[in-house]
């Protein structure tokens, strides 16, 4: 299950991560990203070994929510090595998370 982050816990996980991170950017009160919540928490299990998979809640930090360009949610973000490379934007399959993922592994 992907845990919600902290902007500690994120620049640990995600920008100093030398490898693949998968971050849902949601806020409680959204309606699609309840519905992506368990798509993405079976995503995470599923891909533990492969990446870290961590939730922000962009009403608990703002400031990763806006150093991202979050403007709307759920947005799913593909890091490696730090770096975005790749982003989606509303509810979508778990299919689509792993077309990602391996696209940039």
């Amino acid at each position: 299950m992907a845990k919600v982050i902290n902007a500690q816990d994120f620049a640990k996980n995600v920008k100093e991560n030398n490898g693949v991170a998968v971050v849902d950017f949601f806020a409680t009160w959204c309606g699609p990203c309840n519905m992506l919540g368990p798509v993405f928490a079976e995503f995470a299990e599923e891909n533990k070994d492969t990446a870290f998979c961590g939730k922000v809640d962009i009403d608990q930090s703002m400031e990763l929510a806006q150093e991202y360009g979050v403007n709307t949610v759920p947005t799913v973000i593909f890091f490696k090595n730090g770096k975005e490379v790749a982003r989606e934007i509303g509810f979508m399959p778990k299919e689509k998370l792993v077309s990602n993922l391996n696209s940039i592994k």
